[in-house]
């Protein structure tokens, strides 16, 4: 077995975080050559370029970026390592990176991400949304702990990646009260010609309710299209229209928007993903999503 030299890996470390060898060199109280040597080791040893030249400066290059949260999580363990060790209490929280799928309604993105605050650990949560393909790329950089998304990676995008199935619901079709109460006796033909919020482009709620629309026979008049889950929320809560969102998270859109139901659809399914580079998942802050979502979020 080939091991990593870890005094190698220091130095590189140091390089990457203080932007640049000099800066290392005089935290690490070591000449520029002894510095530079050690770390052309470590990439020979890696059989990768670490850092690339750019101007007068040196950057690194994506391997590099990979390396270095890794070595960041290694030197951070072995400081909390010390700090257990010695009785002292532990300097600074678990990190914890989460992408999240844009196209999610945010008050399924807290109720899923909730748990990972309270993992047994201190844990800092850095939170980004964005298109699920960029998420994924980042996610394949190491950017990324973990992407939550409303469909699974494909081998198709040329990445490893596992998804973790965390659940799985109908929908709710919601509206002011008043424009649920036009539409609700004889639901689901009474969404034909009714005014109707659909989430933009390709995606799957989308594909879902027009497949579902095509087999009932229902036309409705759709009003408007949104990339922006929450700003179609507000649209809806001003009676503009009816809109359909996971069943799971019904009981909080109608306290925060003051909706109404118009009808439950169980066929329409809508599925939500952990997705990882990791087969097993091990990160606490992981962990504790996935149980909580399989155990009480989506069992309710």
């Amino acid at each position: 077995m080939n091991w990593i030299n870890y005094h190698h890996l220091l130095y590189f470390w140091m390089a990457a975080r203080e932007g640049g060898i000099t800066m290392a060199c005089k935290k690490l109280h070591l000449s520029q050559p002894t510095v530079s040597g050690q770390i052309r080791a470590l990439e020979k040893a890696l059989r990768a370029k670490l850092f690339e030249r750019s101007g007068r400066s040196i950057v690194l290059t994506d391997t590099g970026r990979m390396v270095y949260r890794y070595a960041d999580e290694i030197f951070s363990l072995g400081r909390e390592l010390q700090d257990a060790l010695h009785d002292r209490p532990q300097g600074q929280a678990l990190r914890f990176a989460v992408g999240v799928a844009d196209t999610l309604p945010k008050v399924l993105v807290h109720r899923l991400l909730a748990p990972a605050l309270h993992a047994g650990q201190q844990v800092r949560v850095t939170c980004t949304d964005g298109e699920p393909e960029r998420l994924l790329a980042q996610l394949a950089l190491h950017e990324l702990d973990l992407v939550v998304s409303d469909f699974p990676s494909s081998p198709r995008l040329g990445m490893k990646a596992f998804n973790h199935l965390l659940g799985e619901c109908g929908v709710t079709f919601l509206a002011t009260p008043k424009l649920a109460r036009q539409c609700r006796s004889g639901f689901p033909g009474s969404l034909t010609a009714a005014p109707m919020l659909l989430p933009i482009g390709n995606t799957t709620l989308r594909r879902s309710l027009e497949q579902w629309f095509d087999e009932h026979g229902i036309r409705p008049q759709i009003v408007g299209e949104f990339a922006d889950s929450a700003l179609l929320k507000s649209f809806a809560a001003a009676g503009d229209g009816i809109f359909a969102a996971p069943t799971v998270v019904e009981a909080e859109l109608r306290r925060t928007y003051g909706l109404s139901i118009v009808g439950h659809e169980a066929s329409i399914r809508e599925r939500f993903y952990a997705i990882s580079v990791e087969k097993r998942l091990k990160h606490p802050a992981v962990v504790a999503i996935s149980q909580a979502a399989k155990m009480r979020l989506f069992r309710e």
